[in-house]
């Protein structure tokens, strides 16, 4: 009898054993297959939530079918501590374990509102903007200028300081830190005025983004710390026998060739000219550095440049000056810094605008008074067309 009641004991034992193992699995399949969700959606995670608000939240909105399995998973994988505040994109099909992931990862919204301050070098826009996770893209819904002290849109207040609210500082390539300064000092969502304007050329154009509240001097230092970094490495990797000697004056270099073109496949083309201008001696007689010396970088000049001021002997004018200018005129990005420091091996020593928005290049001044005729043709043509259109 007693044999009888331990056989049936032990295959009780085994089937439980395999329920449990079959359910194991199960759970585990569900936790790491496609989840329910059938479009893309936002996901809000306030300061202070856990991962029941969060599942019970996901569930009700069809994007799991099982909040328990994944909480179960979070902890088991010990991430159930690691949940971060803010809104995060959770793309159709996405199992738990994916989702997991995604409110537990590096605690950057991915989704929302984001507020982008653009630092232009004609001027500045801050745009408010939210997350269409249908599509992944993203929406203006705001825009305004805080230089300019225009109305601020309501959207914008009521925006501000909400979890899934990102902020973000766009500063283009060519923006003097003159025009940097001036941006930040009028972002209302940033903390400490900025003492001094930094030195020109020293800040990397880049996108940052940053918190309500943050430091604006600490911001400054970011940028400071990117293009250091950028230069050393640009200048460790440079071409042989160019015609400066310091990293310091290739960035001077670098913020010419930024301000001579706004075509990326130029940048070389353009440095390689003022390289060799510089090993034969010849003048640079760049405009851009012309306007700087009249300017101080505060701004943009807004009209065509007068003869007096082509002949004017200052520190900035290359039509009268040997060399390079004594600073930078503008915060070159990367590309043109490795453009100062890599030019391509040419025999030009002119260019002249083609219009096209690039230019036409020439070695010798003949086959540059024959394109600056050309530009010089399509400029009339165009003043002509604009009269009659008027």
């Amino acid at each position: 009898m007693w044999k009888h009641v331990a056989s049936n004991a032990l295959t009780l034992l085994i089937v439980g054993l395999v329920a449990v193992g079959g359910v194991i699995a199960w759970a585990r399949a569900s936790y790491e297959t496609a989840g329910p969700l059938t479009e893309a959606i936002c996901v809000q995670v306030e300061s202070g939530s856990n991962m029941r608000r969060v599942s019970q939240n996901l569930a009700e909105r069809g994007a799991i079918d099982h909040p328990q399995i994944m909480r179960i998973g979070a902890n088991y994988t010990d991430r159930s501590n690691l949940l971060k505040a803010g809104s995060f994109l959770v793309e159709e099909g996405a199992s738990m374990r994916e989702i997991v992931d995604i409110v537990t990862g590096d605690g950057q919204s991915t989704c929302g509102t984001e507020i982008v301050y653009r630092i232009g070098v004609t001027g500045q826009e801050l745009r408010v903007r939210e997350l269409d996770p249908t599509t992944n893209q993203f929406d203006v819904v705001a825009q305004f200028d805080p230089v300019a002290e225009e109305d601020t849109p309501e959207i914008y207040a009521e925006l501000r300081g909400q979890p899934d609210t990102r902020y973000r500082i766009a500063v283009a390539e060519g923006v003097t830190s003159w025009q940097v300064v001036a941006a930040l000092n009028a972002a209302d969502f940033m903390a400490d005025e900025i003492p001094a304007v930094p030195q020109e050329g020293v800040l990397a154009p880049d996108s940052y983004e940053v918190r309500e509240g943050a430091s604006r001097v600490d911001l400054l230092a970011r940028m400071q710390e990117a293009q250091s970094l950028r230069l050393a490495q640009a200048w460790e990797g440079r071409d042989a026998d160019l015609p400066y000697d310091t990293p310091e004056e290739a960035l001077i270099m670098a913020s010419i060739v930024e301000k001579e073109t706004g075509v990326p496949d130029e940048r070389r083309q353009v440095a390689s000219v003022f390289v060799n201008r510089l090993n034969s001696g010849m003048r640079l007689q760049t405009d851009p550095t012309v306007i700087y010396g009249i300017t101080n970088g505060e701004g943009v000049l807004g009209r065509g440049l007068r003869r007096s001021e082509l002949q004017a002997s200052t520190a900035y004018n290359t039509y009268t000056i040997d060399g390079l200018p004594p600073t930078p005129i503008a915060n070159p990005g990367f590309e043109s810094i490795q453009a100062a420091l890599d030019p391509d091996e040419t025999d030009f020593l002119f260019f002249v605008a083609d219009g096209s928005g690039g230019h036409a290049f020439a070695r010798t001044l003949s086959e540059h008074n024959e394109n600056v005729a050309r530009w010089r043709t399509i400029e009339a043509e165009r003043a002509s067309e604009a009269e009659t259109s008027n």
